[in-house]
């Protein structure tokens, strides 16, 4: 069964139930209390709910302590059908797609949701200016018996759409739940690496003093060939650069690889200076005060914020945690983290989409880099490398099991100097089907086509001015045709390492979508046990410590339901490693 709801903006909104198709099957009613009709829906019908936005509807449901099973999210559900369709980026609402149902103008898409006003209601803004958020119940019973239509022919779709809403209710109740952060932890870190909280805008104490050594390093005499300036700010990135000027060391970059090749005492500084200050600007005491409150951090997720597939968030850096940061999230008294993340799992899904036999089989182990190792050379006694022949490294400085994953890499990655020619075409001979599946990818990506995940999430169009560019035909004779028709060749390469990445991340996503939404399911059979946070092959789950067991099994459950789901009966194992900690940097 399946609802669909339009909120009235007022708190209050028409609700209509229709079958899996689309077809209502009974009248439109109203409630004055949206959130109690969908809380009493629930427990009665537990239905699909159809509405137009997860983030808009349900963060409201959540902190009324309501919480559904299931919904199909119209707005995410559009936008992958727009890109099936080589539509990439054209506006997605449900007054959109029901304008273009009609023939009609389509509008664009209203502000997220976080950038709307603030609301003086429960799902609306009765201030003066506000925009109109409320949703019409025929437009969200016809965008949905349109999209219905849309994907019954595409074979995975309905499974796409499925784990992408799923993923909308994950996304809102990780925000609403929050990861464990001990403010103390974390105000301790930050003291031990940085010196005390400064005030007034001053450095930390420990990026003064590294400020002073670095412009002791360089020298006060260096400021007659600085511009007259007497001192260098490590802030300056162009400062930075006429300081080694000045010491006879030119430099293009402060980039932490150039600095490393050159031999000046101020570059340890610097590489120290650069670390600690981007720990105190991107998670210092500021995000401290910003993001964490009540023991939790709670990031806004957005779902398939990146064209893969893959989630992004509205600030707070939560897709990347630095190591050093995850001794601050610490698990609540009695209460444990279940740590689980995919071991290796782009190489894995490589090895399920291309269906190599023998590529599957050593998926079929643990370690996949190991198993397939031995197609890329023996090991001597003692672990050193046996020379191989046209390699142009030194042989001993590889080892089997990291030319295997540099192979890998590269074919995914579009790699192609150095080892990693020899090693592409040692993984060709061996592995030709799993090659050739990415080397498709990037052949379509080169003629200007879609790729496609999969469950079909695609890949978007390359732009007019791609397209400008590689149609040109100037004589290569002319100085002029031949720098354009080099340019013309690098958009190309790079058109291609994006789809031959894309068709294998994209797929990665699909797989994560399925977990998320299988181990939801089987963490709420469980009870108190709650997902706290999502990280591409990655997920924490806070649980009682009586029932970590319970919930390692269903992780390496939900983890063998989603291979199933998208791959069927492949040999290809999906192993999560998984550890039950009191922190999170006890994980690994």
């Amino acid at each position: 069964m399946r609802i669909a709801v339009a909120a009235d903006g007022g708190g209050g909104g028409v609700l209509r139930p229709f079958a899996e198709d689309g077809a209502p099957t009974g009248p439109a009613w109203r409630a004055a209390d949206l959130v109690a009709e969908i809380a009493a829906r629930e427990r009665s019908d537990a239905p699909r709910w159809v509405w137009p936005a997860t983030a808009r509807l349900y963060p409201a449901l959540l902190d009324a302590g309501v919480r559904v099973a299931r919904c199909h999210d119209l707005e995410l559900v559009e936008t992958l059908l727009l890109g099936h369709a080589g539509r990439y980026g054209e506006p997605r609402s449900v007054r959109a797609a029901w304008a273009r149902l009609r023939g009609d103008p389509v509008p664009p898409d209203p502000p997220p949701p976080r950038a709307e006003p603030a609301q003086a209601s429960l799902f609306g803004d009765d201030a003066p200016g506000a925009p109109d958020l409320a949703d019409d119940i025929e437009q969200v019973v016809a965008v949905h018996a349109a999209q219905q239509r849309a994907i019954a022919p595409l074979e995975g779709f309905a499974l796409l759409a499925a784990a992408e809403s799923a993923g909308s209710l994950v996304a809102a109740e990780l925000s609403h739940d929050g990861l464990p952060w001990s403010a103390v932890e974390h105000d301790a870190l930050l003291t031990e690496l940085l010196g005390p909280r400064p005030s007034g805008g001053l450095r930390p104490r420990r990026l003064q003093a590294l400020a002073d050594q670095i412009n002791a390093a360089f020298g006060a005499g260096f400021g007659a060939g600085f511009e007259g300036r007497a001192h260098v700010n490590p802030d300056s990135p162009a400062q930075i650069v006429k300081a080694f000027a000045a010491a006879g060391l030119p430099v293009a970059s402060t980039r932490a690889h150039v600095l490393k090749r050159l031999d000046h005492p101020a570059v340890p500084l610097l590489l120290e200076y650069k670390e600690l200050a981007r720990l105190h600007t991107a998670y210092g005491w500021g995000w401290l005060d910003t993001w964490v409150a009540g023991g939790r951090f709670r990031p806004e997720y957005v779902v398939g914020g990146v064209v893969s597939g893959r989630w992004a968030t509205n600030g707070g850096g939560a897709l990347q945690i630095p190591r050093v940061l995850r001794r601050a999230v610490v698990a609540d008294p009695g209460w444990r983290l279940v740590v689980a993340d995919a071991a290796q799992l782009e190489p894995r899904v490589l090895a399920a989409l291309a269906g190599d036999r023998a590529f599957a089989d050593a998926a079929a182990h643990g370690d996949l880099y190991a198993a397939l190792s031995p197609a890329f050379g023996p090991e001597r006694p003692g672990g050193a490398v046996a020379p191989q022949q046209g390699s142009r490294r030194d042989p001993e400085s590889l080892s089997p099991r990291d030319k295997a994953k540099l192979a890998l890499l590269s074919a995914m990655y579009g790699g192609g100097t150095g080892e990693g020619v020899h090693l592409l075409g040692v993984l060709k001979s061996r592995f030709p089907d799993a090659f050739e599946y990415v080397e498709a990818a990037a052949r379509a990506g080169e003629n200007g086509h879609l790729v496609r995940s999969r469950l079909g999430r695609t890949c978007p169009p390359p732009s007019a001015g791609w397209r400008e560019l590689t149609a040109a035909t100037d004589d290569p004779d002319d100085d002029a045709g031949e720098r354009r028709q080099a340019t013309a060749a690098q958009a190309l390469r790079g058109r291609g390492r994006f789809t031959r990445n894309f068709v294998v991340q994209a797929t990665a996503a699909d797989w994560a979508l399925a977990l998320l939404g299988s181990l939801r399911r089987r963490l709420t059979a469980l009870g108190p046990p709650r997902l706290v946070f999502f990280q591409h092959d990655e997920v924490i789950v806070h649980t009682p410590a009586e029932l970590e067991g319970e919930v390692t099994a269903a992780v390496h459950a939900a983890a063998e339901e989603a291979r199933r789901l998208l791959f069927g009966d492949t040999s290809v194992v999906f192993p999560m490693e998984t550890a039950a900690v009191d922190r999170y940097s006890d994980a690994k």
